[in-house]
């Protein structure tokens, strides 16, 4: 029994807690579940917003170094007139939703009818070191009810002072009621500050209603 005692302290430190070589295949019997432990590449839920005729919806906490990606998803934003739905950011210690950007911006169109289908590159939608929000939709309808975009934008690394900030947004869009139109939006910030706030709006109009809700994707 000395020998196993000495074996067993020896997966610990001296503050009692275990330590990773001592968890694998082998060390474990019959294990049936294990609680409160992410996966890798598991989404953690930090917040969620929901609009009500707001302006704008704001996500100023909860993005910092805790996860190398973060996730925002866009479900029914349905604004009050026909808008691009669009963001911007802060860096850390910032003000005004102004970084400087690099942005690339493709879309790919289907009516109903069969009308129109197409693949183009959206030269009047991107940005060149540019200041200003960054559309994530070309057009969205507020004049019909069941007008709304949904999507996800995904940051990666925000918090590095090393690297600018690259995202990938993909957003599907119903619009004009009769057009299934789906937005490719890619960039950077051009930033090595942290960037720990983004603001979504659209851009005239309020937003009716729809929930954007922010994750933080582990050990990614």
């Amino acid at each position: 029994m000395g020998t196993i005692t000495r074996n067993a302290a020896n997966n610990f430190t001296t503050g009692g807690v275990i330590l990773p070589a001592a968890i694998n295949d082998a060390s474990v019997a019959s294990l049936t579940e294990l609680e409160n432990v992410a996966a890798g590449g598991a989404m953690n839920l930090i917040s969620e917003q929901t609009a009500s005729g707001s302006a704008s919806i704001e996500f100023t906490s909860g993005i910092d170094s805790t996860y190398p990606i973060y996730r925002f998803e866009f479900i029914n934003m349905h604004p009050s007139t026909t808008a691009q739905f669009e963001f911007q950011s802060n860096a850390s210690g910032g003000t005004g939703y102004n970084e400087t950007m690099t942005t690339t911006v493709f879309e790919a169109v289907h009516n109903d009818n069969d009308s129109e289908a197409l693949l183009r590159y959206k030269t009047d939608n991107d940005q060149a070191q540019g200041t200003s929000y960054q559309n994530l939709t070309i057009a969205t309808g507020g004049t019909d009810n069941d007008n709304s975009c949904s999507g996800t934008l995904e940051i990666f690394n925000p918090s590095s002072t090393t690297f600018v900030k690259h995202f990938i947004a993909t957003v599907q869009n119903y619009r004009n009621s009769d057009r299934s139109q789906i937005n490719y939006v890619a960039g950077y910030f051009n930033t090595t500050n942290a960037i720990d706030e983004f603001s979504f709006r659209f851009s005239s109009g309020n937003i009716d209603s729809g929930t954007i809700k922010l994750y933080g994707i582990s050990g990614s």
